[in-house]
């Protein structure tokens, strides 16, 4: 008896079965990578001349969760950008946002608010989103908030260009939030 000159290949012909039992086990290796992460990196920072926060010290504030003097006309505001330390010196992490109403086109004006304790309690505003001024260039580092105000000069000046700015610090001081223009800063 003679071979055939073409082999039959049948078993190398991919039938549903086949696709299921792949999809299956990549499913499974998707599913197990997720479940063996390894753990959250954390940072802290200390007051100048205070000790190292224990391990044990509460976990900032989440911005996402808080709720914020904003109105969205019924949507949840988004966080557009966050940060935390220890601003006060008390030992516990507080939270600072930047918060905006979602917006389909154009940048609404950001609002930009200090959380505290595990509720996520807004407890200071550093920026108003009533004054219209977008944020950017934000950091808190070192117990201070800094950002970059953006503004207009006028109604007039188109909503996607601001034409001023000035850069700002907040640090604690007094038992209030104080304030700071930096150098080189265009007035606004």
């Amino acid at each position: 008896m003679q071979t055939s000159a073409t082999l039959d290949l049948a078993h190398t012909r991919p039938r549903p079965v086949h696709w299921l039992a792949t999809a299956a086990a990549m499913a499974a290796v998707v599913a197990a990578a997720g479940l063996l992460q390894p753990e959250a990196a954390t940072a802290s920072q200390t007051a100048p001349g205070a000790g190292p926060v224990k391990a044990a010290a509460a976990a900032a504030p989440d911005a996402s969760s808080a709720v914020y003097p904003l109105d969205c006309h019924g949507e949840k505001p988004a966080v557009v950008k966050q940060g935390s330390g220890d601003l006060d010196g008390d030992g516990r992490p507080e939270a600072v946002a930047v918060v905006r109403c979602a917006s389909g086109i154009g940048t609404p004006p950001s609002g930009v608010f200090v959380l505290t304790g595990p509720a996520s309690r807004v407890v200071a505003t550093l920026v108003d989103p009533a004054d219209g001024l977008g944020i950017s260039d934000f950091a808190v580092s070192a117990g201070v908030v800094s950002a970059t105000l953006l503004g207009y000069s006028s109604p007039d000046v188109p909503r996607c260009c601001p034409d001023r700015q000035e850069k700002v610090k907040w640090q604690w001081k007094g038992g209030k939030f104080a304030r700071t223009v930096l150098p080189d800063a265009r007035s606004m």
